[in-house]
């Protein structure tokens, strides 16, 4: 695999506060990288630096060999990088498809022309990633009346609306049940695998974690303390005592042999 997103010594002050500090990795093609931690560890800094939300105090951002560094949200965006949040975002006065057409008029650049006729716009479009996240049955209901589970899928489609080379999922699954934070994770995995775009996501959910991470990356203090495989960071001494103040990591195969 190749790298699509390299991170280098990505730092991030606020006074002599280091949110993150010195954090460097690289994001492959097609894989489901985890970015786990404490509250505070400095999981959502580092996403909004690679968003162009937060300028970093040092250190550099690529993506394809590019530096992408600094540059504001929708030059990133136009150059190939979606997000989702921790809390949606979605125009509750439109309908669900609505808010799949605006991404869309929007990557075409046709914000400023045709407003009136802007429902008309790649509906079509619009309709098929809806389908890729289930949602097509709920394309002209309002977003105000959605489910929480829902509008996260919603946003999930927006964010495939410009056909993104690298995926940032803020805490996709927060706020959802256990049955939808599996779908959730499941549909992305998915994605992962039949279109070859890279995904990088937060995620305080180790069942979630452990079930669909490639690679799992542990930021403690604004530090990455660990980076390996599912079984490495379930392994890890330091990851147990900072993360979880010891013992063992959640170990899917053990707990249904116990059970």
């Amino acid at each position: 695999m190749s790298a699509v997103l390299t991170v280098e010594n990505l730092s991030r002050s606020f006074g002599a506060i280091k949110a993150v500090d010195n954090v460097s990795f690289a994001l492959q093609q097609g894989e489901l990288l985890a970015m786990i931690g404490p509250n505070g560890a400095g999981k959502s800094t580092c996403f909004n630096m690679l968003m162009g939300q937060l300028k970093p105090t040092s250190g550099k951002v690529t993506l394809n060999g590019k530096v992408i560094t600094g540059l504001a949200p929708r030059v990133i965006w136009r150059k190939g990088v979606g997000r989702t949040f921790q809390i949606t975002a979605t125009y509750a006065s439109m309908t669900v498809v609505e808010n799949v057409q605006m991404a869309l008029i929007s990557h075409h650049r046709r914000i400023y022309s045709l407003l009136p006729y802007a429902h008309r716009l790649y509906r079509d479009r619009g309709l098929e990633l809806l389908a890729t996240v289930g949602m097509a049955d709920q394309a002209d209901r309002h977003c105000a009346v959605l489910a929480y589970g829902d509008l996260k899928r919603l946003e999930l489609a927006v964010a495939l609306a410009h056909d993104p080379k690298v995926l940032l999922m803020d805490e996709p699954t927060a706020g959802m049940a256990p049955r939808e934070r599996i779908a959730l994770m499941q549909l992305t995995a998915d994605i992962v695998r039949e279109r070859g775009v890279s995904c990088l996501f937060t995620e305080h959910d180790m069942d979630v974690v452990f079930a669909h991470s490639h690679r799992i990356m542990v930021l403690n203090r604004g530090q990455l303390i660990a980076n390996g495989s599912v079984q490495d960071i379930r392994n890890n001494p330091q990851v147990q005592e900072v993360y979880l103040g010891g013992g063992t990591l959640f170990n899917p195969a053990k707990e249904r042999a116990d059970a």
